[in-house]
């Protein structure tokens, strides 16, 4: 049951990625490319009429994890209190100036609810990578200084970042020289995916131009992903054991190299969708190919004192998760159908729709 609600969790998570992935951005590429007012709109209502629903898969992600995890749910929403605190601001500015955006028909009401759509957009997305980061390099579990543990073996707290700016220190902050890397890479990743949407359901002016700049930022993503790779055996040696062991894993990184590649040809794609496409592999295999790499551990522990955490030692009782099951199953059809009724009702492109406003 553990493996299974693993893979649940999984699926969930991925599903948030790929659907408010590309409303994080949309509002990176609204903050850098769009100039008339026209274009504004249109992009902020290509995010906006799908941004509520979208993050509903992160609401069931951590339903799910305190129903199937509940010990590294205490472990990280304790140890992560206060980036998560910052996250969950950024959430509330980037729905909000969306919302407010429209209210009132004043020029510079317009353009603060603007910068703010994009700025929240864009560090929500530099946090996320962050966190993968922290959860690939691993933590301090248990506070561990000279051999000795601070506190329960499970917790651990850490700053935002620390003197060293350093992954290979005892005590590593929540931002050092790895972390901000594969933030970076997050960001230019969701900015492709957001390109990509907007040029699929947009009659934007500026949807030539960004498929021109979903090429170029291609290619930075391509320089980044093998530099990552480099330093990511740095900080940990071992992160590629698993798919030496279980080389069936290689199908992860395959998917994300499939993605990348395809980007390179957009300008031959016959039809925007293909695009979309690739970019959602590429989020899709960057996150399965991370938890692959770790697996079953879920928070590696960077110290030799106390155990990482898995699916195995921070899982629920299986009378626990099997009754879930049932409770699950009814929560899955409903999240489905909500997304699949909306997604059709949305279908095509979305100039002309209505935000409500």
């Amino acid at each position: 049951m553990e493996l299974f609600w693993f893979i649940i969790i999984a699926i969930v998570l991925v599903m948030f990625f790929i659907l408010d992935g590309y409303d994080f951005g949309v509002g990176i590429i609204h903050l850098f490319f769009a100039e008339k007012e026209e274009d504004k709109k249109v992009i902020a209502k290509s995010a906006g009429l799908f941004w509520d629903s979208n993050e509903v898969w992160l609401v069931a992600a951590g339903g799910m994890l305190f129903m199937a995890f509940p010990l590294f749910y205490a472990s990280v929403f304790s140890g992560f209190y206060l980036p998560l605190i910052i996250v969950l601001w950024f959430i509330i500015f980037r729905a909000i100036s969306l919302e407010f955006r429209s209210q009132f028909n004043y020029q510079m009401w317009r353009d603060m609810w603007d910068k703010a759509f994009g700025v929240s957009s864009l560090l929500l997305a530099l946090f996320f990578g962050i966190a993968l980061g922290n959860i690939v390099r691993g933590v301090n579990l248990g506070g561990v200084e000279k051999g000795v543990s601070s506190y329960d073996a499970h917790f651990f707290f850490l700053p935002l970042w620390n003197s060293s700016f350093s992954p290979l220190s005892e005590n590593p902050g929540v931002i050092d020289w790895f972390t901000i890397i594969i933030g970076l890479i997050t960001v230019i990743v969701l900015a492709i995916h957001g390109a990509n949407w907007i040029v699929l359901k947009t009659n934007s002016s500026i949807n030539e131009k960004l498929r021109k700049v979903v090429v170029k930022l291609n290619i930075v993503l391509a320089l980044l992903t093998v530099f990552s790779l480099g330093i990511w055996n740095v900080v940990n040696a071992n992160s590629l054991d698993n798919f030496i062991d279980k080389p069936y894993l290689i199908v992860f990184p395959i998917l994300y190299f499939t993605g990348l590649v395809g980007l390179f040809f957009r300008s031959k794609f016959k039809k925007d969708i293909y695009a979309f496409i690739c970019s959602t592999l590429i989020i899709l295999g960057g996150i399965t190919s991370s938890l692959a790499s770790m697996f079953p551990v879920i928070l590696p522990s960077t110290n030799s004192v106390n155990e990482s955490l898995t699916i195995y030692n921070t899982a629920a009782t299986e009378y626990g998760l099997s009754v879930a099951l049932n409770w699950g199953i009814v929560g899955f059809v409903l999240l489905f159908t909500y997304m699949i009724v909306q997604k059709r009702i949305m279908g095509g492109k979305i100039d002309k729709m209505d935000y409500g406003h």
